[in-house]
């Protein structure tokens, strides 16, 4: 194993560990999506009455349609938790001595990304074997199809959580950030309702939710659930992912980003 090969396990088995000794961590991460799919998703649809007609040609139940978008849900919160702790971790210096060692920064952030998604990932597929348990289950072959999704959505979403930790100066002033970003990323896309269902009450708020990228992130993962590709969603998403990732490296440059005052 090369030096690149060593740093990348060393970063990613670190964020393994402190998932791993932060077992709350764990139980928020499914409690949240479980909680809408096995509650709140059953009073919206006895108040509601929704019938869904996805683009896949198939009637589906409620609580089955908002299952791709609780799992983009955790995609995002491990996405910010995950960022929370590198700004813990600037706070305390050791991100200093991580992003002043002789390997490329990018190299660093990429490892320190790929480490938070694969751990998002873990999540959300043990949500999914919760929610099958429940009886809400997707196509068997949809489990092992969406992984590429869940791989795509996660990165973007994490290079998001990694934007946003350069932008903070310090922990206190995180937690609000996060709040203020989660939540309408959440409510103002396709994870809850269908565009077509928004665009019948607010127009308006169908064209905001057709320009966020969570909205694509849902998508591409429920697509892929039923063994297909949105090809729309696959782009926005992969754009957003890079430019999100250029603007966490541009942020992490001390010479140039906005890491110049605090690495």
């Amino acid at each position: 194993m090369n030096g690149f090969g060593r740093v990348a396990w060393a970063i990613i088995s670190r964020e393994f560990l402190r998932y791993v000794h932060q077992r709350e961590r764990f139980i928020a991460a499914l409690v949240r999506p479980l909680v809408w799919l096995l509650i709140f998703a059953a009073g919206f649809r006895a108040t509601l009455g929704l019938s869904i007609i996805p683009p896949y040609q198939t009637y589906i139940t409620y609580e089955t349609y908002i299952v791709p978008g609780l799992c983009a849900m955790v995609l995002l919160f491990n996405g910010m938790q995950s960022s929370l702790s590198l700004v813990y971790d600037r706070e305390l210096g050791s991100m200093r001595l991580l992003l002043t060692s002789p390997f490329p920064r990018w190299w660093l952030l990429f490892c320190r990304l790929f480490g938070a998604t694969a751990i998002s990932i873990l999540q959300v597929y043990t949500f999914l074997i919760i929610a099958a348990l429940f009886g809400i289950k997707m196509p068997t072959v949809g489990y092992i199809a969406v992984l590429p999704a869940l791989v795509l959505a996660g990165l973007m979403l994490g290079a998001l959580g990694l934007v946003l930790s350069s932008l903070i100066k310090q922990l206190e002033n995180f937690a609000g950030v996060m709040n203020f970003v989660i939540f309408p990323m959440f409510f103002m896309s396709s994870a809850l309702y269908p565009l077509w269902r928004i665009g019948e009450s607010s127009p308006l708020l169908r064209d905001i939710c057709a320009l966020n990228p969570f909205t694509y992130a849902v998508e591409l993962i429920r697509f892929s659930l039923y063994l297909q590709i949105n090809w729309i969603a696959l782009a926005w998403v992969l754009a957003s992912a890079l430019f999100l990732s250029a603007a966490a490296l541009w942020g992490y440059e001390p010479s140039r980003g906005l890491m110049k005052r605090k690495v």
